[in-house]
């Protein structure tokens, strides 16, 4: 019998797929065994909520099984614009949210709605790689501007880059590199970005992983933004919802509609038991991410003094998300490093995933136990001094 594989005498990609393979940084990287300690995924620890699950299941049982309204369900879509107007000081209306597959499904649905065929993207390097692949996908021409030796913008480099450019894509709290931009960088970002005219999408996915002892500044918040922002958000992070794919976008009607029309060409809309979860994270669940985010700073402050003990590395000071990114002295490059740590039975991810300037740095994740990080710690010490 003959299988479906010999039926395909020839087959080549689409070219949008073919960019990302050429172009694409991103690594898969093992889960923890027995044998291998994995700091290298982000992704809390934490079981979902039970007030969360149980919604779910209420929903279901209640007959909520049917295809949901395209942009959201209408109790979801109005607590969403209630949370966002609080946080903007700006009343949101109908067809400036839209629920989404994950934060993942949102940044896909923004940049793809906005990005042309030879448009230039403005990026911070490192950065999560994902935008790199979407801005790819989409024709577009990724512009990295390496960010200063303590990890923060180059404001007079991101200026100069953003001539002419027709997106900035970020994210703040930062992943890789931990780093939480100041009131400060974010007012002169948004002058930046009208002075030039340049449209922005705003991943703040980390927003309540914040370790700082200034109040998180999002982009919400700041008047220069408004017109020209889409705002991605996720209850992956805050609420432990990875596997539960949903996040939402914010921002005006028109980018929002667009938006919506590659959303809802890719994904249609999101499960709608999963929106009444959603529902009740946001109402009923504050004190869940507050008892969260004490044990990730007793996490963090270990991952600081483990890593600040290991001759070899340097840390700049990891202020939000849940990640550490030191550089490290050792000749070799960073997926080489992470091929030498592996043997000593820790994972990580390197440097060089989130872009040239992220080179000599590796990623460490305490979204993991106590007793994992002191573990990987250990065997990261390990194989640093196997090198000198």
């Amino acid at each position: 019998m003959r299988s479906q594989q010999d039926e395909i005498v020839d087959f080549t990609a689409a070219e949008a797929v073919l960019r990302i393979e050429r172009t694409s940084l991103r690594v898969q990287q093992p889960a923890t065994t027995p044998e291998m300690v994995s700091l290298a995924v982000g992704e809390p620890d934490f079981a979902t909520p039970p007030r969360i699950i149980k919604a779910a299941a209420d929903a279901l049982a209640n007959g909520l099984t049917h295809y949901s309204p395209q942009l959201g369900e209408k109790p979801l879509l109005l607590a969403l614009a209630k949370l966002v107007s609080a946080q903007s000081g700006a009343e949101v209306g109908p067809g400036e949210i839209l629920v989404t597959h994950g934060g993942t499904g949102g940044l896909s649905a923004a940049i793809l709605s906005i990005v042309n065929p030879g448009d230039r993207v403005v990026i911070p390097d490192p950065t999560y790689s994902l935008y790199a692949d979407l801005v790819n996908m989409a024709g577009g021409v990724c512009v990295p501007v390496p960010c200063k030796e303590n990890l923060h913008w180059d404001l007079a480099a991101l200026e100069q880059a953003m001539q002419g450019a027709r997106l900035f894509v970020f994210c703040n709290p930062s992943n890789p590199t931990g780093i939480v931009h100041t009131r400060e960088e974010i007012e002169a970002l948004g002058e930046i970005v009208k002075a030039s005219d340049t449209l922005v999408v705003a991943d703040e996915a980390y927003s309540d992983l914040v370790f700082t002892d200034q109040p998180f500044t999002s982009v919400l918040e700041v008047e220069s933004f408004r017109g020209r922002t889409l705002y991605c958000q996720t209850f992956s992070k805050s609420y432990a919802m990875t596997g539960w794919r949903i996040g939402y976008l914010a921002g005006p009607a028109r980018m929002i509609a667009a938006a919506a029309r590659v959303h809802n060409s890719v994904n249609s809309s999101v499960n709608t038991a999963v929106q009444y979860a959603a529902l009740t994270a946001i109402e009923e669940c504050a004190q869940d991410v507050r008892e969260m985010h004490k044990v990730y700073a007793e996490r963090r402050e270990l991952m600081i003094a483990g890593l600040n003990a290991i001759p070899g590395l340097t840390l700049s000071n990891p202020e939000g998300a849940f990640y550490c990114f030191p550089s490290y002295s050792a000749p070799v490059s960073s997926v080489e490093m992470v091929g030498i740590l592996r043997g000593f039975g820790i994972a990580v991810r390197p440097g060089s995933e989130f872009g040239a300037a992220g080179e000599s740095h590796i990623r460490l994740s305490y979204a993991a136990s106590k007793e994992l990080i002191a573990e990987g710690l250990e065997r990261l010490k390990r194989g640093l001094a196997s090198l000198s």
